[in-house]
């Protein structure tokens, strides 16, 4: 079926809440000592990583999955902050609970954002921007934090339109307004398209939605794989994914493919290490860790395989579970000559508390 064929479904109305600076915001809630100052969430050790970073840290340029060494050079007065993630695993419960007074259907993305498909809702509202326009009033009555929404008929822009007018903001994408907004944003914009692949889009003239909405499928899958027909959808403001409540999650995963096969071990390991970085610090982001580790390689004439180990304890660092997947790199080396692509995963989930494994997957998208 080609693009001009695929038929929408009947039009439904999706929100996408995203709390701001939800760490962060915890931290400066509890402690009124902590605000007005620029606050990061994570550890201030040489290898820590920020987790969190309030607005006030962000107008130094701090960001989330920074190296805390980079955070304190752009800010030197960074007060760093320990996570507590059972207060804001506590925080985001409460916050679900007001999601439910209005729709069954929910699919958490993590502790601080959520997708709700509100076409039919709980109490009879016509309006999704009403709806959540209250759900953002109660949030702040009975959490003391404020979210930003978005609104619109399809999940991906509910959430270019949550970031929009961020923090403490409301925004609406209309059916009518989809395209001509999607057309007009830089392709780094779009959810799941990362550094790494908006480089390598921008190298073949890609660089607006407009652009990306000129290439036929064809052109995209070969040069993004799979990727690529979900890239040609959302350019004309099409995404026909469904609000899937409770959905069972299984994994952290980060891969790439690189336009240069990889021929050498020091190559691979540099590769390993950043792949490994991106899995840890969404690890340490949402307050888990795992017992399995598993790796994927594919060499130029597309055979892959894939190792994996399952420890008897959670990993206990990036360090660590770097060292496992180049273990098992050394392992499984491919027939034919060089790397086309490399993954890193880690399964059978634990929480930051030491609970009972339990089933996680945040899909890191391409890198």
């Amino acid at each position: 079926m080609t693009g001009d064929e695929q038929q929408a479904p009947s039009i439904r109305k999706i929100i996408h809440v995203d709390m701001d600076a939800f760490y962060a915001s915890v931290e400066q809630r509890d402690n009124p000592d902590l605000r007005g100052l620029p606050v990061a969430v994570g550890g201030a050790r040489a290898r820590g990583v920020v987790a969190a970073a309030s607005y006030e840290a962000r107008h130094f340029g701090v960001r989330s999955a920074m190296p805390s060494v980079t955070a304190l050079r752009k800010c030197p007065d960074l007060v760093f902050v320990r996570p507590r993630f059972d207060v804001y695993r506590a925080v985001s419960a409460q916050i679900r609970e007001i999601f439910a007074r209005y729709t069954p259907l929910i699919e958490p993305l993590s502790l601080d954002e959520a997708y709700l498909d509100v076409t039919v809702n709980i109490p009879g509202i016509a309006s999704a921007t009403g709806i959540a326009e209250m759900i953002r009033a109660e949030i702040r009555a009975e959490t003391g934090l404020t979210a930003s929404a978005g609104v619109s008929y399809n999940k991906f822009l509910a959430k270019l339109a949550s970031d929009h007018r961020k923090p403490d903001g409301l925004f609406v994408i209309t059916p009518a307004q989809g395209p001509g907004f999607v057309e007009t944003l830089p392709v780094g914009r779009f959810h799941g398209i990362g550094p790494a692949t908006e480089a390598r889009m921008k190298a073949l003239g890609i660089e607006t939605g407009a652009d990306l909405r000129a290439r036929d499928p064809d052109f995209l899958e070969r040069h993004f794989g799979k990727a690529g027909r979900h890239y040609y959808w959302i350019s004309r403001g099409i995404d026909n994914r469904a609000v899937e409540a409770d959905r069972e999650r299984k994994s952290i995963s980060a891969e790439t493919t690189y336009d240069k096969d990889l021929t050498s071990l020091p190559e691979v390991e540099a590769a390993l290490s950043d792949l490994a970085g991106k899995v840890w610090r969404h690890c340490e982001r949402h307050g888990y860790s795992g017992r399995t580790v598993t790796i994927k390689v594919r060499d130029p004439r597309f055979n892959e395989v894939t190792r994996s180990r399952t420890l008897r304890e959670p990993v206990s660092g990036g360090a660590e579970l770097l060292a496992i997947a180049v273990e098992l790199f050394l392992h499984s080396l491919p027939a034919a000559g060089g790397i086309r692509l490399l993954g890193v995963g880690l399964a059978t989930l634990t929480d930051g508390d030491g609970e009972a494994d339990r089933q996680l997957r945040l899909a890191l998208g391409p890198a």
